[in-house]
């Protein structure tokens, strides 16, 4: 019986130990599970309460409501849904009296101590239920305040809540009443009241979805971006032309001012002054783009359209499938009058596009300070975070060895869409109070983590790809670890000021990973020999702070606050400074003045982990304590360093770590990767202790978890690259 599953189940028991088998296995499970899906795009309205830096919603209704009395009531209210029971990790900072109600229960009462120190979270345990779960906050005026911020208790780990309101159905955000003397007779997410139609009281519910009275009479373009001369707007959707050929449509209406209108790429339609619109048209099947250009003179400006056969009116469609309103056009301005207008340009979702003052915009649709917002609501593809970065360079390499352009096409790919939606993301921050659903760690750079993983993969994968962009957020990596992480005075990096406040003031053996390889690719892109001689340094600064002598390996953790470090030698701490030691060391100059130290060191702690091996082959979550589970990520990273060291010629005596990293691989393809390719064992992402009990009982392995398969992958492909090597030795 295996440790994870049956071992009739194992990839070894299908495959033995072929390498190449594994590889791709594991490769095609990941890709096949992880999709490269589209953006989601959601109506989103910058009147509601916006999440900021720290990705809470942040509530503040004396802003919104000057004239509120004291002693009022506001209620918020919004959905989140849960694929199964279980737990939600939640935060508050009560700036006044507040209760919090999940599914019509009162789970939370503010207290005097929460409201005398409203700028210290609070932080709450909420049971949800599998669906949908609805949370109503309800605040009090006093003389302290009026409101409260809450939500994520960390941004690194951000979600967000849905309007619970079916004509906003996928609209981010809350809704919230007016002040209000008295206080609701049912709370709504109660049985039967899941919706304000369902509310026995008729509330009106900010903020605003509809136009006033004034607003409504004048064009659209006047209402979404006033009425500056020499300027234009486009709006755009897309019509079913679903007539078999290519057939004649009636395109009919009122321009409020000059237009074109543009079908299919071709323009069928233009006048340069208001009046009635009346044309034929011909397009063939399919469904295309309308694209409407509409310039102001000065007066009022905008269009209705509509598009006919005989056999009816032409469906419209939202060209960004947006959810949250009912929304069939979208529009984009102010943008000069003379401006080209490039099509493919125009309509690609993930571009900012340039105002007629000569600053970013993008698009908007016909509600009040309403917007297109773009979600990234995969649960990988096209995200940007550390464990990613290892897993997309081991795809990337793994994708060479078995001859699968696929795959290696697959993470350019990401990557491309990281580098597309890059400038967008930092818009977005801007515009909506500095929470982005789009690459929210890239554009809340405030750590090692953040960056230089995904960083060092971004950089390995331009090697072999031309991604448009790439450098930009290179350079921002570059200058993020190169002079704006925080560091001890000789220069070694550790954590503080951080979003994450658990890891104030502590140095981490994982840091290693998060910097040195990514300055290893920029010093070989730059040639800036500063840059390897930092990544170099790194590794004399985290000795002196980390390594147990007498176990010859490192301790996770060194706290600064109490000035020692942990002690526990966690198994993937440890497997990131050998992985990134033999990053460094593939690449060091020979001459390099801290290279013979380096290569003692290399082989020292080589020894110290090679010693931990077990009989199956498997190292532990804690590298000494055989009675911690079996883990798969440093397992795999110490036959990867291992394979490395061989390889390099970095050994005395090679012969045991050969013999070693090939008995790990064994055990992962017997322990592991199951014959579906599903990598088993791999610890989550940790937190830290004093006592070793935390990493043996509380901090436990997921399956897939993205910590370890592209360390599985790399493993796997030294192994390859040593299998030959000692072939032509």
């Amino acid at each position: 019986m295996g440790f994870y599953f049956e071992y009739f189940h194992s990839m070894h028991a299908h495959e033995g130990t072929n390498i190449e088998k594994t590889l791709e296995a594991v490769a095609r499970r990941y890709i096949g599970q992880n999709p490269a899906h589209p953006l989601t795009y959601r109506a989103f309205s910058r009147a509601g309460i916006l999440r900021g830096k720290d990705y809470r919603y942040e509530a503040d209704f004396n802003k919104n409501f000057p004239d509120a009395r004291l002693g009022q009531y506001v209620y918020a209210w919004a959905k989140i849904w849960a694929d199964a029971d279980g737990g939600i990790k939640f935060d508050i900072d009560c700036h006044s009296p507040t209760l919090i109600y999940v599914n019509g229960a009162r789970i939370f009462r503010s207290d005097i101590f929460q409201e005398r120190y409203f700028d210290k979270r609070t932080p709450l345990e909420i049971n949800l239920k599998a669906g949908w779960n609805h949370f109503v906050i309800r605040v009090r005026k006093t003389l302290g305040g009026f409101g409260a911020i809450y939500g994520t208790w960390l941004g690194k780990l951000p979600y967000y809540f849905l309007v619970p309101d079916p004509a906003r159905e996928g609209q981010e955000g809350w809704i919230f009443t007016e002040p209000r003397d008295t206080e609701l007779a049912v709370i709504p997410g109660a049985d039967g009241a899941l919706t304000p139609d369902a509310l026995p009281e008729k509330i009106k519910w900010l903020p605003a979805i509809a136009w006033d009275t004034a607003q409504r009479a004048a064009g659209q373009m006047t209402r979404l971006f006033g009425k500056t001369k020499n300027t234009a707007a486009i709006g755009w959707t897309r019509a079913q032309f679903f007539v078999p050929g290519k057939a004649v449509y009636t395109l009919k209406g009122r321009a409020r001012s000059k237009l074109s209108v543009t079908i299919n790429g071709e323009v069928v339609f233009a006048t340069p002054k208001a009046g009635p619109i009346n044309a034929k048209v011909r397009a063939p099947f399919g469904i295309h783009d309308v694209i409407v250009r509409a310039e102001c003179t000065g007066g009022d400006w905008g269009y209705e359209l509509a598009l006919s056969h005989a056999s009816g009116a032409l469906t419209l469609l939202n060209p960004a499938n947006m959810t949250g309103a009912d929304a069939r056009w979208i529009y984009l301005g102010p943008i000069a009058a003379g401006a080209e207008i490039d099509l493919d340009a125009l309509t690609d979702l993930n571009k900012l596009h340039v105002s007629a003052a000569g600053a970013p915009v993008y698009w908007r649709i016909d509600e009040p300070d309403t917007w297109v917002r773009p979600y990234n609501d995969n649960a990988l593809y096209g995200k940007w975070n550390y464990p990613l970065g290892v897993t997309l360079y081991g795809l990337l390499h793994a994708g060479a060895m078995i001859n699968s352009e696929e795959t290696r096409r697959y993470v350019a790919n990401h990557f491309q869409f990281c580098c597309d939606t890059y400038d967008y993301a930092m818009w977005d921050r801007g515009q909506y109070g500095g929470a982005t659903n789009v690459h929210h760690l890239l554009t809340s750079l405030d750590s090692l983590d953040d960056c230089g993983s995904a960083g060092s993969a971004l950089l390995e994968t331009a090697k072999y790809y031309e991604l448009d962009g790439y450098r930009r957020i290179a350079d921002v990596v570059a200058e993020h670890i190169s002079t704006k992480q925080i560091r001890l005075p000789d220069g070694t990096f550790f954590r503080k000021n951080l979003m994450h406040t658990f890891h104030e003031d502590t140095m981490w053996a994982d840091d290693l990973y998060m910097s040195v390889p990514f300055l290893v690719r920029y010093y070989q892109l730059t040639k800036d020999e500063k840059y390897i001689d930092d990544a170099a340094r790194q590794f004399i600064g985290f000795k002196k702070h980390l390594y147990i002598p007498h176990l010859r390996l490192m301790s996770h953790v060194y706290d600064f606050m109490r000035g020692k470090a942990a002690g526990i030698p966690w198994g993937r701490g440890n497997g990131w400074v050998l992985f990134s030691l033999s990053e460094l060391l593939a690449v060091l100059p020979e001459k390099h003045e801290l290279r013979p130290q380096l290569i003692d060191f290399f082989r020292e702690f080589s020894a110290g982990i090679l010693a931990q091996q077990d009989a199956d082959g498997m190292f532990h979550q804690v590298v000494n304590e055989h009675d911690s589970y079996p883990e798969t990520s440093c397992t795999a990273m110490f036959a990867y360093g291992f394979s490395r060291g061989v390889q390099n010629g970095w050994y005395k005596d090679p012969a045991p770590y050969i013999c070693s990293a090939y008995k790990a691989w064994e055990a992962i393809c017997k322990i592991s990767v199951d014959k579906l390719g599903n990598v088993h064992g791999v610890c989550r992402g940790s937190e830290f202790s004093f006592q070793s009990e935390y990493y043996k009982r509380d901090l436990l392995w997921n399956l897939n978890d993205t910590h370890g398969i592209g360390i599985v992958l790399l493993a796997g492909i030294e192994l390859c690259k040593l299998r030959d090597f000692l072939q032509g030795a």
